[in-house]
């Protein structure tokens, strides 16, 4: 159940970015913008968070696990929305940018995630000792 939730949580994030930026900046259609975050949420979510996230460093060095999954996550993303949105979206001139955009703002939500990522799915605790914003 906590993988579900959190399978929930990444895609409403990725949706309202690609929705907003997209759709509402680019015009881009709508059932596209929100088929890449479909797809991206599950290959981020199994590749970024399961297995880089997790296994990036050790449990204890929450900041630069957080940083490594956080830079692979960007990669991730652009290559998820440049291929899906090349494919979907018709050929202009500004697609690159608008899927680096995309793929900015949406890493900067993974910084996020992976906080909560550490604290109600992985379980793990140490995140207390490396990052005070817990606390808060």
């Amino acid at each position: 159940m906590k993988h579900l939730k959190a399978l929930i949580i990444k895609f409403v994030m990725s949706a309202l970015v690609l929705g907003i930026i997209l759709t509402g900046i680019y015009n881009y259609d709508f059932s596209n913008s929100m088929l890449i975050s479909l797809v991206l949420t599950v290959v981020a979510y199994a590749l970024g968070d399961l297995l880089v996230y997790r296994n990036a460093a050790d449990d204890s060095d929450y900041k630069k696990r957080n940083i490594i999954a956080t830079i692979s996550d960007l990669i991730l993303i652009f290559l998820v929305i440049w291929i899906m949105g090349a494919s979907l979206f018709e050929n202009n001139s500004t697609i690159i940018q608008d899927f680096i955009v995309s793929a900015i703002v949406i890493t900067i939500g993974e910084w996020f995630f992976h906080k909560y990522l550490d604290k109600h799915v992985l379980n793990t605790g140490n995140y207390r000792d490396t990052d005070t914003t817990y606390n808060k």
